[in-house]
């Protein structure tokens, strides 16, 4: 069984209110009969509730990097408070009294066996059949209407900049969400997202200058992936294997969902990788509709800051598990990257974890970019792809932190390369303002990882500060 700890059993919660309600159960001291099995791949115990007879809940680790948390309780929140609970008044109180498995445990022990018995079957059979044959026919429909959808989104965009943005009203935004309507049936869910996003922009009423620069930049990106979109799609329909491209992420602005067969059959997979995690951000993005929850992730054995992201609609936030920050190494079984530049996402199915030690700090400030110079040329070779990530993150080595003539914050790198430090989150997390309340040794001589991003309306490049490692130590400036 893999070593149990409070950041692991938080990872495990659905969201916040799981894990207070949880640690609330265990401090009540509300489990009994807390029991554990011989080989320790199994906790349970029951607790007490609001009917007559206790919850009987138990945590299983036959597959530790699938826990299986099951509890009597009628609550449809998976795991709930009970199971989870139970798992945090084992690291409160130790090893429990040893018994025999429950029966009904091994009854469901045997179901999960045979399931993964079947499921291997079907993988081996998969790997000894032919490939699966694509239907091309309907996939040429499909592209033909993209191409379609596209220049009807090209007319609609020059019609607004013909028209130019202070002509748009309340009658023009309804007009652009009917746009988006319009791009869902043309498999654009790409063209769906930033046409929400320029829709937002320009109800913007209380800063109507910001408005229409933000709407400005937008309309170049829309024009960009219209140009892109297009080319690749007519190079698609010239392919006779009409194959994916899976070095771009032009194929998720097109609408691709990649599947993690796909990601391997394209090498785009490590097996047992080791990541620790840098930084945590969770925020509301009203465009999307969507809470989106980003981590920022250094994967051993490599120099790229990796990004996973979920993103959580509105509509069925309450069923999704909610994401958070972590604090021990993730021992990944398989580790899945999506195509891309810089940051690029990654996923993985089943993990485990391990505590952190401060050898796993060394590779963190081995890879973190020493020459600013060279930070900032990479970050510019990213800003030229006009669909790429425009906030990307790096990891910096800095020599100090200070304040200029004008009580601006820069860091400085062992050349005396200076970077401005700002507020660049578009959601609203400022952190150059928490500094100051930073021990002054810990800004010297520090491992930084910033968020970079240009600005429009000066022209500058400035990066926003997420965390501060020192030795072994990091201090999260967002979580």
């Amino acid at each position: 069984m893999i070593e149990i700890t409070e950041a692991y059993v938080d990872a495990l919660a659905p969201n916040s209110s799981a894990i207070k309600n949880a640690q609330g159960l265990s401090k009540k001291k509300a489990f009994v009969q807390l029991k554990q099995s011989a080989d320790h791949t199994l906790i349970f115990g029951e607790c007490s509730g609001s009917g007559k007879s206790n919850y009987a809940c138990s945590a299983d680790f036959i597959n530790p990097a699938q826990p299986v948390l099951r509890c009597s309780c009628p609550s449809r929140q998976l795991p709930c408070k009970h199971s989870l609970g139970l798992l945090y008044a084992y690291i409160q109180s130790g090893p429990f009294e040893t018994a025999d498995i429950p029966e009904d445990v091994a009854a469901k022990r045997e179901k999960v066996e045979k399931r993964e018995e079947n499921k291997a079957k079907r993988a081996a059979d998969e790997v000894t059949d032919k490939p699966k044959k694509v239907n091309k026919s309907a996939l040429k429909k499909k592209v033909a209407a993209q191409l379609e959808g596209l220049a009807l989104l090209e007319k609609f965009t020059l019609g607004i900049v013909r028209d130019g943005l202070g002509t748009i009203d309340k009658k023009g935004i309804k007009a652009i969400q009917d746009q988006v309507k319009v791009m869902g049936n043309h498999y654009l869910s790409g063209a769906q997202i930033e046409l929400r996003r320029l829709a937002h922009y320009l109800s913007n009423k209380d800063d109507q200058e910001k408005a229409y620069s933000d709407a400005m930049e937008q309309l170049t990106l829309i024009h960009a992936f219209i140009k892109k979109g297009r080319a690749h799609l007519e190079a698609k329909l010239e392919d006779p294997e009409l194959a994916l491209d899976h070095e771009s992420t032009i194929e998720e602005w097109l609408g691709h969902a990649w599947q993690l067969t796909e990601l391997k059959q394209f090498g785009l997979a490590t097996e047992d990788a080791e990541l620790i995690q840098l930084a945590f951000l969770s925020y509301d993005d009203k465009a999307r509709g969507e809470f989106v929850d980003y981590g920022y992730w250094l994967e051993k054995g490599s120099s790229e800051v990796h990004r996973t992201a979920q993103y959580r609609p509105y509509k069925a936030s309450k069923y999704i598990k909610e994401e958070d920050s972590f604090f021990d190494v993730a021992q990944v079984k398989t580790l899945y990257r999506y195509p891309g530049d810089m940051n690029r996402r990654v996923r993985w199915e089943e993990m485990t974890s391990r505590p952190v030690t401060p050898e796993d700090w060394t590779p963190v400030h081995t890879v973190a970019q020493r020459s600013f110079a060279d930070a900032v040329k990479k970050v510019k070779n990213q800003l030229k792809n006009p669909l790429g990530d425009h906030q990307p993150v790096m990891l910096l080595h800095v020599a100090g932190v200070s304040q200029d003539e004008r009580g601006q914050y820069v860091i400085t790198d062992e050349s005396g390369t200076h970077l401005v430090l700002e507020n660049t989150l578009p959601f609203g997390h400022s952190t150059v303002e928490l500094l100051p309340f930073l021990p002054g040794e810990r800004l010297q001589r520090c491992t930084m990882l910033v968020m970079f991003q240009h600005q429009m309306d000066t022209g500058r490049l400035v990066a926003q500060p997420l965390s501060v490692m020192k030795d072994a130590e990091i201090t999260r400036l967002m979580y």
